[in-house]
């Protein structure tokens, strides 16, 4: 039997973004162009679904608690015609925590964490951040909640929530699954085998 198909967006921008800060489970809110993002992935969103001649209501809506999230999806079912207040949250969704280097850019944590930001490049996976949780960590609550998905769904996550489904699904092993990056303002389809990006 199929599994649902995902239309996963990562939350637009923060300005720790921008400045290329861990956030992790930091609360911290969509800037102006994160807004503008997610309105845009609204109206792709809107586009892809009605493709699929399917009624918008039929899917289901779910999110990270996490702020940017929430407000991404708040935000994306505005522009597809939606009450904006009508989904779910689930803290399985929200992003991986980097404990005490959130807040901080790599540059910085070069200067106060060298040695164990070279034990992570050694294992990216499954290197368990200091006071934090590793890839692999966020890879079994992921799976708990992907595991539980019952109807095509509409997520709004996390550039992490991204990664861990992309090695669950084994769309690329997961040391290949933690590097690149995970778009703001796109919408990526998970189908169950196969992974697409739309812009």
């Amino acid at each position: 039997m199929p599994r649902p198909i995902l239309y996963f967006v990562r939350h637009g921008e923060t300005d720790w973004n921008r400045e290329r800060r861990l956030q992790g489970q930091h609360d911290i809110p969509l800037n102006a162009l994160g807004r503008v993002q997610a309105a845009r992935c609204g109206k792709l969103m809107r586009d892809l679904l009605e493709r699929d001649g399917r009624p918008l209501a039929e899917y289901d809506y779910i999110s990270s608690p996490l702020g940017r999230a929430r407000e991404t999806m708040e935000l994306m079912r505005a522009g597809m015609g939606l009450d904006p207040e009508r989904y779910r949250t689930d803290a399985r969704l929200m992003e991986m925590s980097f404990g005490r280097w959130e807040g901080f850019t790599f540059a910085e944590l070069q200067a106060r964490e060298a040695p164990a930001l070279a034990e992570r490049e050694r294992d990216k996976w499954g290197f368990v951040l200091p006071g934090g949780e590793s890839y692999a960590q966020l890879q079994v609550r992921v799976r708990a909640w992907y595991d539980g998905v019952e109807r095509d769904t509409v997520v709004s996550a996390h550039g992490g929530v991204c990664r861990a489904l992309i090695a669950h699904l084994h769309l690329a092993q997961p040391e290949a699954a933690s590097q690149g990056d995970i778009g703001q303002g796109c919408v990526y389809v998970f189908d169950g085998n196969t992974m697409a990006r739309h812009e």
